[in-house]
C-alpha cells in the first residue's frame, strides 16, 4: 500500500497473520505450505501478480514470494485500497470469533466484489503522492528501546538501589562460603517479584523505564552479572552455582569461556557487604583494576 510502483520481496517464516498467530483452516495442506498460500493471497489482494521462487539457502523454510508487477491500473487504486482494507478487517473479525472460513480474496480467485471507483480520486494523485491514503511507514531509524541506550549512571544506581534491597529484606538467609582460604557467610539476600520491587523504585525511575520495551524486567536481565530473573522473581545471582553447571559444559566450551574472563570489574566485590562469593582465581570478573585484561 505504499505506493503504486513498490515491488516486494518477502520470505515467511512464522506464522502469524494480521492480528495474532495464523489459525489454520485447511487440513489436507501442510502448515507451511498453507501459511505460504495465505502470505501469497495477501499480494494478491494488495494487486500484485505473485511469483513464487525457492531461495539457495540453508533452511527449511526457503520458499520466497516477490511482486513485481500490477494487476490493475494506476486509476483503479481507490477501489484496490478499500478492497485492501476491507480485507484486513474481515480477517480481525474472523480472527476474533475464531472463525474457521476465509474471507476477502482466495489466490488465485478473486471473491471479493469489486465496487464502483471513488470519483474523488483521480489517477493523476496516484503519481503525484508519496504514500497512500491511511498508510503509515515506520521510520528510516529505529529507536532503541532495550534498556541498552540509557544512561550507565542510571542503569547502575537501578542496580544498586535494586540488590540493595534484596540484600536487605532477610539477614538470616546466609550461607557459607569459601573466599581466599577463609570460610565466612555470604549474605544471598531474598527473591521477590518485579511488583514488589517496582514499588520501592521512584515515579521518575519508573515513567523513564516504562518507555523501554520490557521495562524493569529487561533491565534486570540485561545486567546478568547480579541478577537472575526466574518466573517474575529477581534473585541475586550466586556464581559457585554457575562455576558447578559449567563442568558439566565441553572442554572446548569451558576454555572459550575462560578467554572472556577478566574484562569487566566484579560487581559483588565492589558493592556487596560480604565482598564477592568466589576467589579472584575463580570469578569470571575482575577483583581490581590490575586484573582487568
Amino acid at each position: 500500500r505504499s505506493s503504486y510502483s513498490c515491488c516486494y520481496f518477502v520470505l515467511p517464516c512464522c506464522f502469524f497473520d494480521f492480528h495474532g498467530k495464523y489459525s489454520r483452516r485447511q487440513s489436507n495442506k501442510t502448515q507451511y505450505r498453507e501459511y505460504i498460500d495465505f502470505v501469497a493471497q495477501v499480494g494478491s489482494v494488495c494487486g500484485f501478480n505473485v511469483e513464487e521462487d525457492c531461495l539457495r539457502i540453508p533452511s527449511t523454510k526457503r520458499v520466497s514470494l516477490i511482486g513485481r508487477s500490477r494487476t490493475y491500473q494506476p486509476a483503479e487504486w481507490a477501489l484496490v485500497n478499500k478492497q485492501i482494507t476491507q480485507y484486513i478487517s474481515n480477517r480481525q473479525t474472523c480472527a476474533v470469533a475464531t472463525c474457521e472460513r476465509k474471507v476477502g480474496f482466495r489466490h488465485k480467485d478473486h471473491s471479493v466484489v469489486r465496487e464502483e471507483a471513488d470519483t474523488q480520486h483521480p489517477a493523476s494523485e496516484t503519481t503525484n503522492t508519496v504514500w497512500m491514503p491511511g498508510f503509515q511507514p515506520r521510520g528510516k531509524v529505529e529507536q532503541i528501546r532495550n534498556c541498552a541506550s540509557l544512561p550507565r549512571d542510571f542503569v547502575d544506581d537501578v542496580v544498586l538501589t535494586v540488590a540493595n534491597l534484596l540484600l536487605k529484606t532477610v539477614s538470616q538467609n546466609s550461607c557459607s562460603a569459601t573466599r581466599d582460604g577463609n570460610t565466612k557467610t555470604w549474605n544471598q539476600g531474598e527473591s521477590l517479584v518485579l511488583k514488589e520491587v517496582a514499588e520501592h523504585l521512584n515515579k521518575e525511575t519508573l515513567k523513564r523505564l516504562k518507555s523501554e520495551y520490557g521495562g524493569l524486567q529487561t533491565l534486570l536481565k540485561n545486567n546478568h552479572q547480579v541478577f537472575e530473573v526466574l518466573n517474575g522473581r529477581v534473585h541475586i545471582r550466586d556464581w559457585r552455582k554457575e562455576k558447578q553447571s559449567k563442568k558439566t559444559k565441553p572442554e572446548v566450551k569451558q576454555r572459550l569461556s575462560a578467554e572472556a574472563f577478566k574484562t569487566r570489574l566484579c560487581w559483588f566485590f565492589i558493592h556487596h557487604p560480604d565482598g564477592c562469593s568466589m576467589p579472584s582465581e575463580s570469578c569470571p570478573y575482575a577483583h581490581g583494576t590490575e586484573e582487568l585484561r
